[in-house]
């Protein structure tokens, strides 16, 4: 496993100011980031896998060391796969550690080289989720606080078109 690798995954339909802080963060401490968006095709999601790796690619464009990318199936299969041992995730509240914890001892358990990483989540983010922007555009609302400039277009789009 490559230690100076890690993995963000999620949906990030769509991708969030919050998830954006991870990504960077994680920047900061690794040699290289995978963002790896879950194409779990038993969900309906607002935007294709294609639409949110575009997405990810233009919100982490000034990123050089994140790699968008896409799995489906058991992350620790991807994780095999890509070589990376380490996982983040972000924590917003106690409720996400308790499912995160959970996660990761299965992870584990699935596959003992798989390490856990738990970031909390920036104060000024702790509120944000893709399910709340997706309401708030649905109803019309402004979300230019919560997500990046650069999608915000196709997020607004997206939504008025329902």
């Amino acid at each position: 496993m490559k230690p100076n690798v890690c993995v963000y995954p999620g949906s990030f339909d769509p991708v969030t100011l919050g998830h954006l802080d991870i990504i960077k963060r994680a920047c900061a401490i690794f040699a290289e980031v995978r963002v790896a968006v879950l194409n779990n095709p038993d969900k309906t999601k607002a935007f294709s896998v294609e639409e949110r790796i575009a997405m990810l690619e233009k919100a982490c464009q000034n990123l050089p060391n994140v790699r968008i990318d896409s799995f489906s199936g058991l992350l620790v299969s991807y994780m095999r796969k890509t070589g990376a041992g380490i996982v983040i995730r972000g924590l917003r509240s106690a409720g996400d550690f308790e499912t995160e914890f959970q996660m990761a001892q299965m992870n584990s358990r699935l596959n003992e080289s798989v390490e856990s990483l738990f970031m909390m989540t920036s104060p000024g983010y702790a509120y944000i989720s893709s399910s709340i922007i997706k309401q708030i555009a649905s109803f019309g609302g402004d979300i230019s606080a919560f997500v990046p400039d650069c999608i915000l277009p196709e997020i607004i789009e997206r939504f008025q078109n329902r």
